[in-house]
């Protein structure tokens, strides 16, 4: 099973890449998982909304380019699907024996996500009607998912 995390900016806190260290290692004993951090574009307080569509379709440009072609799409966005960290782990089951195993969840910029990146993705996840940044959205997501192999693997979890 392979996990790619598509994402956009850098990790600049260095509390944030121990803890995302952390998860990575963890999550070796159950997949092969890469992370690739992607530029983002600067977005000027008060941006227009043309110019705001201007900065996620280029996020979206370079998010799509990265997408490995026999990649299921889980996108990160509000309007996604929520589930419990049990249906969570089910649903990466599924698709880990429907499809081909590789999973590529994607994490927008500050801006969130390009319709067009909406539109490649198979499935669109939401962890919240609150707004994390994107940073912090990288540490929960990798703890969310080491928690959904603990659960598969019938491992104890923290409930």
């Amino acid at each position: 099973m392979k996990i790619n995390v598509i994402c956009v900016g850098k990790i600049k806190e260095s509390f944030y890449r121990e803890a995302l260290a952390e998860y990575t290692k963890r999550l070796s004993k159950y997949c092969k998982l890469s992370i690739t951090e992607l530029a983002d574009e600067k977005t000027p307080d008060n941006a227009s909304e043309a110019l705001s569509k201007q900065i996620l379709d280029k996020e979206g440009e370079r998010i799509l380019q990265k997408i490995p072609d026999d990649s299921y799409v889980i996108a990160t966005a509000i309007e996604g699907k929520e589930h419990d960290s049990v249906s969570f782990s089910k649903k990466m089951e599924d698709i880990m024996l429907r499809e081909n195993g590789n999973i590529s969840f994607i994490i927008g910029g500050s801006l969130g996500l390009s319709e067009s990146v909406k539109k490649r993705a198979d499935y669109l996840l939401s962890f919240s009607h609150m707004t994390f940044p994107h940073q912090l959205m990288r540490v929960i997501l990798l703890e969310q998912i080491y928690r959904a192999f603990r659960i598969l693997n019938n491992e104890p979890y923290h409930k």
